[in-house]
């Protein structure tokens, strides 16, 4: 079980909404995921206006949580406002933080992204934050008061997968808050990756909505973080520098 708040989850996957071809599969998408969060930018959705298209319309609102995310956002008082906004549709308490400070890598400004946290959390909000792989920035922002924190494996929507699994490894290791993976997926194999290396969760969009076939990468997606979950519990084998048999050399007797 994930917690995140005071909120627990059976499902690792966390699933953005964003870029589908239609809302059909996005519907579809969904579902084969097993998810039970869904995020999406605050800025690009019709959260009042009963007339317009809305995803939200097309799923029960009964099974899922939602994340919203102050995507657009250039500083802290920007992302607060946003939030704020989020928060008057009456939907969900969550937020994740996200505030970009260079437009060709679409990496977070560090020092806006804290700012906005510490006021949000203040502001009584279950905040998750975006962030770089920087292992101190990670540690101030649980500091801060978030409730999880979610480094990027490389730059949003590159499909690069994990670039820095050393820095990922020693953010998960020292944090005393889920710690999940953000950014940068492409695969199931980097998503078992991620949750192998001892996160608690993986988010994920263009991975799935950019997918030759959306609603099939979605469910892959979730058995991808199932099975890197059970690994990591499991314990994998030590690396080696030589071969070892995999059958018993001593103690057998082979007749003549």
């Amino acid at each position: 079980m994930l917690k995140v708040g005071s909120y627990q989850f059976s499902s690792r996957l966390f699933l953005g909404t964003g870029k589908y071809p239609d809302f059909d599969i996005q519907k579809q998408a969904v579902e084969k995921s097993g998810t039970e969060v869904l995020t999406f930018a605050v800025r690009r959705m019709n959260i009042y206006d009963p007339t317009l298209p809305n995803f939200l319309e097309k799923i029960d609102g009964n099974k899922y949580a939602f994340l919203p995310n102050t995507a657009g956002a250039k500083d802290a008082k920007e992302a607060v406002r946003i939030a704020k906004l989020a928060a008057a549709s009456g939907r969900c308490d969550m937020i994740k933080v996200e505030v970009i400070g260079c437009n060709k890598t679409l990496l977070p400004d560090p020092i806006e992204t804290l700012k906005a946290t510490k006021e949000l959390v203040a502001e009584g909000f279950t905040v998750l934050p975006y962030t770089s792989d920087d292992i101190v920035l990670a540690r101030k922002l649980e500091e801060a008061g978030a409730h999880a924190i979610m480094p990027g494996a490389s730059p949003i929507g590159s499909g690069q997968g994990i670039i820095n699994p050393l820095h990922l490894s020693f953010i998960i290791e020292q944090a005393n808050v889920p710690v999940i993976v953000d950014a940068g997926v492409g695969s199931p194999a980097d998503a078992a990756y991620a949750m192998e290396l001892g996160a608690d969760g993986v988010l994920l969009n263009t991975a799935v909505s950019s997918a030759k076939k959306p609603v099939q990468m979605a469910e892959a997606m979730k058995y991808a973080v199932q099975a890197g979950r059970l690994g990591y519990k499991a314990g994998r084998i030590d690396k080696k520098r030589y071969a070892t048999a995999s059958s018993p050399e001593e103690g057998i007797s082979i007749g003549s």
